[in-house]
């Protein structure tokens, strides 16, 4: 019965576009949040409506050597890291949504950067206060308003491979849900930050 009950929630949960963009408790739109240690260090949220568990990525590169290389896979909604022609990681994605679709392609790493922010999507926020006022702010339609400031998205662990999109610890529902740019969990998306140097070939497909 329990169980039951638990995967009806779940079904109610996923099909729900206000679930999906409910607030955390540290005002972030959890569309676009990641959850990591980086966020938590400066606002510690709680969420109520955790991710998917990840069950199905895993890491077998650290010591291995060999040149590195990236391929994702959106009809599988995963990433694969290679060592030379080992493959050493495999990662459960959540890449862009219908509206925002992350294009095939070869590409390369072109930026690297650990604590970045979106300086195209994220949060108003009320000034004095931090009252979160638009949580679904794109800065190419919509203008700060008087007595708010903007706060960028987070994108920790962010590579750049094509133009204004990477990939990035973020928050995976289970489906592609991103405004383009490729969310990991925060565990894998440290090992292939840490394993992929500037250069490295990034093929989507």
């Amino acid at each position: 019965m329990k169980v039951a009950a638990i995967l009806a929630f779940l079904s109610l949960a996923l099909s729900s576009c206000d679930w999906t963009n409910s607030m955390t408790s540290g005002g972030e739109s959890r569309y676009l949040a990641a959850y990591g240690p980086a966020q938590q260090q400066d606002r510690a949220p709680t969420d109520p409506g955790a991710a998917l568990p990840d069950d199905m990525s895993y890491w077998a590169g650290d010591g291995k050597t060999g040149a590195p290389l990236i391929k994702i896979n959106r009809k599988q909604q995963k990433a694969y890291f290679y060592k030379g022609s080992e493959l050493v990681g495999v990662s459960r994605i959540s890449a862009g949504d219908e509206g925002h679709g992350t294009r095939a392609g070869t590409f390369k790493v072109t930026e690297k950067s650990r604590d970045h922010r979106s300086n195209l999507y994220g949060v108003f926020k009320e000034k004095g206060t931090d009252r979160v006022i638009n949580d679904d702010v794109d800065t190419r339609k919509d203008k700060v308003p008087p007595g708010a400031y903007y706060v960028g998205a987070p994108m920790w662990n962010f590579l750049r491979f094509d133009g204004g999109i990477g990939m990035h610890t973020g928050y995976l529902p289970g489906y592609n849900a991103s405004h383009g740019c490729v969310r990991m969990p925060d565990k894998m998306a440290k090992k292939f930050f840490d394993n992929a140097p500037l250069g490295t070939p990034v093929i989507v497909e």
